[in-house]
């Protein structure tokens, strides 16, 4: 990847910038390998902080749907925890270098009336001062990428210039990683569809021969039933998938009891198990604190890991729900009572359409429901993972924080 032209509006000066270069140098050549969208977004936060000595930095992505700008990293807050927070392309300092496709230096942001400090408000972060540069890239522009308050003295033309490089190389790198993440999973989407309608072809075709008896008819609309549904399950979680890995997931976040949630999660799965003869039990304080997160996100995660509990249960078997506080944590944990997991394949378990040899036919799915738990559970902040023993069982767990951060630096 080429590196931009300096703009011969602004000076350089050696030899203090060179050192600057050539750590820009570095930054960038890490930028242009990393293809996670996610960590991408951190590595330009990091550097722009990095390069121009400021206090903080953010990334905001334009999106198309509301037409403002979301915060998708910042420099000390997790993702999840800034998605109710958008700023306006009208008044606001990124709307305007947005709208206008130019860099822009707020000495004191008090005194410019394009200032909007309603994120300040927010996030109890004083903004000083703002360096934003838009990010453009194939003359689409992305969003703008924000230096905010400046450690020693003001921005300078230094400081501009390594900014407008950062964000020239990180609008190339966001665009490439896009365009890898959506391809690679179209790429995997497009070949697991062909198993379900390669049924489907050939069920109809069945169906249609004259020496088919009634019985074998409706064998076939069950076949027919079944691959439909899978086709189903399989778009629904694409589309889950492919709003987390582009960063377009919104969590909304409030305070709930976590006991509540359980609960209703083990009723939704009891009809299930109860149909193998599987025991369904929560193991839960009745005096946990309440939890603040995103309830319907944390329902997804907790009903993927149950229903996996059942599915891939011996007959009359059990699963144990169970959750505790610990510190600033929460920890639920999904126990079952089958067969157990391969040491060897634990750790490919939440990547993306794989599923454990041998459960492809006894239970149907998409391999994709523990990859979207995982994505969940670390946006949120925490972590998944599995324990499992071989003839004894398994254990899925998570553990997510009690509450998000509420202060941090953003900017608008």
């Amino acid at each position: 990847m080429m590196s931009p032209k300096p703009p011969a509006t602004v000076p350089l000066n050696a030899p203090v910038l060179l050192q600057r270069l050539e750590r820009l140098m570095e930054i960038t050549q890490g930028l242009a390998s990393t293809l996670d969208h996610g960590r991408l977004l951190r590595k330009i936060v990091e550097a722009a902080c990095e390069l121009t000595d400021s206090e903080a930095g953010s990334i905001m992505l334009l999106d198309p749907a509301s037409g403002e700008l979301r915060f998708e990293a910042t420099s000390n807050l997790r993702a999840g925890q800034m998605d109710d927070v958008a700023v306006p392309l009208h008044n606001s300092v990124a709307g305007w270098v947005v709208t206008n496709n130019k860099t822009l230096v707020v000495p004191n942001t008090a005194l410019d009336p394009r200032w909007n400090p309603t994120v300040d408000g927010v996030t109890a972060f004083v903004t000083r001062s703002i360096l934003a540069v838009p990010l453009s890239a194939r003359t689409q522009t992305l969003g703008v990428l924000e230096a905010l308050n400046k450690r020693t003295g003001t921005y300078n033309d230094d400081d501009l210039t390594m900014l407008q490089w950062l964000a020239a190389q990180a609008a190339v790198a966001i665009a490439n990683a896009r365009l890898f993440q959506q391809s690679d999973l179209v790429a995997e989407m497009v070949h697991e569809l062909r198993t379900p309608l390669a049924a489907l072809t050939a069920t109809s075709h069945l169906l249609l021969r004259p020496e088919m008896t009634e019985a074998q008819r409706r064998e076939m609309v069950v076949t027919i039933q079944r691959e439909t549904g899978r086709l189903a399950q399989l778009t629904t979680d694409f589309l889950d998938m492919a709003r987390l890995e582009s960063g377009r997931v919104r969590f909304v976040y409030s305070q709930f009891a976590l006991g509540d949630l359980l609960a209703e999660c083990q009723q939704i799965v009891a009809p299930q198990a109860a149909e193998r003869g599987i025991t369904t039990m929560l193991e839960a304080a009745a005096d946990l604190p309440l939890l603040e997160g995103d309830r319907d996100k944390l329902k997804q995660v907790i009903l993927n890991l149950l229903t996996n509990a059942v599915k891939y249960n011996r007959a009359n078997g059990e699963v144990v729900l169970r959750a505790e506080a610990a510190g600033h944590l929460f920890r639920v944990y999904v126990d079952d009572t089958g067969p157990g997991i391969p040491r060897e394949v634990q750790g490919r378990l939440f990547d993306r359409f794989y599923r454990a040899p041998g459960t492809e036919d006894t239970a149907p799915g998409t391999g994709l429901g523990l990859t979207i738990a995982k994505r969940i559970v670390e946006a949120l902040g925490g972590e998944i993972g599995v324990q499992s023993t071989l003839g004894r069982g398994s254990t899925f767990y998570f553990f997510v924080p009690a509450a998000p951060r509420s202060t941090g630096p953003l900017a608008g």
